[in-house]
């Protein structure tokens, strides 16, 4: 679902995850969720996405950590 609903193109907003269609970066989405705005309240603010577009958002996240790699500063 989110490859459809989010994109990258280096012409919008710098590059950064935006759900399509739109200029509104994923980031502020998932910030908005973080400070317990629950999707309603960020519907309101942002009447043309849907709950799809919320959830797309937090699943395009979640594959980017997975995705990340991590590695030990030091050993113990």
């Amino acid at each position: 679902m989110a490859a459809q609903r989010v994109v990258v193109d280096p012409k919008v907003m710098l590059g950064k995850a935006v759900i399509k269609g739109t200029r509104i970066p994923v980031d502020i989405l998932l910030r908005k969720l973080a400070q317990n705005l629950s999707i309603e309240e960020i519907l309101k603010d942002y009447p043309q996405l849907t709950k799809d577009d919320i959830k797309a958002a937090i699943e395009y996240a979640a594959s980017s950590l997975q995705l990340e790699n991590t590695y030990p500063l030091s050993e113990k």
